[in-house]
């Protein structure tokens, strides 16, 4: 009985210190494709048809000060997008475009050695500007928004991570791409 309990205790201690084992700080880089559905709400107009979902650019980079916490910033282009509508029984067609700059904090939960997620939070500074046939829909619009964002990594081996989240940059917009965004994508570890 006695060995039975030595060896749990053993077996508890030694996961303890692997669990309590840091990783050190390291900065990385990465780069990725951000997915976002693009739509418009036009004051006035009818039979509004746009280009729907559309894959953008976006990098990042970031710094993490142990295995749980870190900061990121990134930039995401989220490309120009059209659509077609009616607007006092004239047809029309508007085109948008804008990106992102953020920055966040970020939380990573390891599951294994090779598996984690992480949520970020932070603000996002979001520019759309909106060019149509009819002027008076022409709209201009640079906020500073919350920033938040869900993800899974999966360790190809030391230095490479294929990355997988959803993130929201601020409030539901009223034209371009929306504010809810899937980004598939890679990253390197220094």
């Amino acid at each position: 009985m006695k060995k039975l309990i030595f060896a749990l205790i053993a077996g508890a201690t030694a996961m303890a210190a692997a669990q309590a084992q840091e990783i050190a700080p390291h900065a990385y880089i990465g780069a990725g494709v951000a997915s976002a559905d693009h739509n418009y709400s036009l004051p006035g107009a009818t039979n509004v048809s746009s280009d729907g979902y559309k894959a953008s650019g976006k990098v990042f980079a970031g710094y993490d000060f142990n295995q749980t916490w870190g900061v990121e910033t990134g930039y995401t282009d989220f490309r120009k997008s059209h659509a077609d509508y009616t607007m006092n029984g004239t047809t029309g067609r508007a085109e948008s475009n804008g990106h992102s700059f953020y920055v966040a904090g970020k939380a990573t939960a390891p599951i294994n050695d090779q598996f984690s997620i992480y949520g970020k939070v932070g603000a996002a500074n979001n520019k759309r500007t909106l060019t149509a046939t009819d002027p008076v829909l022409n709209r201009d619009v640079n906020k500073t928004e919350l920033y938040a964002g869900v993800g899974a990594e999966y360790k190809l081996n030391q230095n490479v991570g294929l990355i997988a989240e959803y993130e929201r940059y601020g409030k539901s917009k009223d034209f371009g791409a929306k504010a809810d965004v899937l980004t598939v994508g890679a990253k390197y570890n220094f």
